[in-house]
């Protein structure tokens, strides 16, 4: 039987209760992209399965697969705690948050390679204690492309010039230059320019970040109009985020 057991890496991103004792997990893997997996007696009190079947759980899962269909999990081996997450109101919010949020997208895509290796990337980088609102807007750049609503940062949306660029429209979906500029609102380039950063940045690879507070400010107000106006998503956990990061 040992060897019908598959090992995923995996996040949980939901939990449901089935019957007096189990619960269906839905877990968001790195190599099936999401797997709604039975975990059989999970909700005793002297169940090994307990706590490391609740939401938020980062670890590797050892499961009998099923195609598009419930597996069965066997155990799970925890990557990462995430303590300082799970220690901090904040912090948990911007989780559940950027949880929601990717649990949206894969709706919208299958593929999810490079959505897990982001979003998990993003989770650690909150765990080390970077910014969460520069995190947070960095995945949420990537992940405007899977929901067909990506921006324009490499040359004129109008016209296609790579010169003279003026500033980014939200309405239009990218970069405007100046000879197609009309009635835009002007973003400082500063801003446009760490926006393409976010855009083209490896998360994995941040060690620190330098960016001014106003930038940062700046870049999230944008984007959370953008992402109102344009990706169809109402998201409870945004709202929440908005009013306990007073965004």
């Amino acid at each position: 039987m040992a060897s019908n057991i598959l090992k995923v890496n995996g996040f949980i991103l939901a939990e449901t209760p089935y019957g007096d004792t189990s619960k269906i997990i839905k877990v968001f893997t790195k190599e099936c992209g999401l797997i709604s997996m039975m975990a059989k007696g999970a909700m005793n009190v002297k169940s090994k399965l307990r706590s490391s079947t609740l939401k938020f759980t980062y670890g590797v899962f050892n499961i009998y697969y099923k195609e598009d269909k419930l597996s069965t999990l066997v155990s799970v081996d925890i990557i990462n705690p995430l303590k300082k997450i799970k220690g901090d109101i904040l912090l948990i919010s911007y989780l559940s948050y950027l949880s929601e949020l990717t649990s949206q997208v894969l709706k919208q895509t299958k593929e999810y390679d490079q959505i897990y290796d982001d979003f998990i990337n993003s989770i650690l980088k909150l765990e080390e204690g970077l910014n969460p609102v520069v995190i947070t807007n960095i995945l949420e750049v990537k992940l405007l492309d899977f929901l067909g609503v990506g921006l324009n940062l490499t040359s004129c949306i109008m016209c296609g010039s790579k010169k003279d660029i003026v500033t980014l429209s939200s309405e239009k979906g990218g970069l405007i230059c100046k000879n197609c500029y009309t009635d835009e609102k002007i973003l400082p380039l500063s801003i446009v320019r760490t926006i393409n950063m976010y855009y083209l940045v490896d998360i994995k690879s941040i060690d620190k970040i330098a960016i001014p507070d106003n930038i940062i400010n700046d870049i999230n107000r944008f984007l959370t109009g953008y992402y109102d106006d344009y990706t169809g998503l109402y998201l409870k956990s945004k709202d929440f985020l908005k009013t306990i990061a007073k965004l």
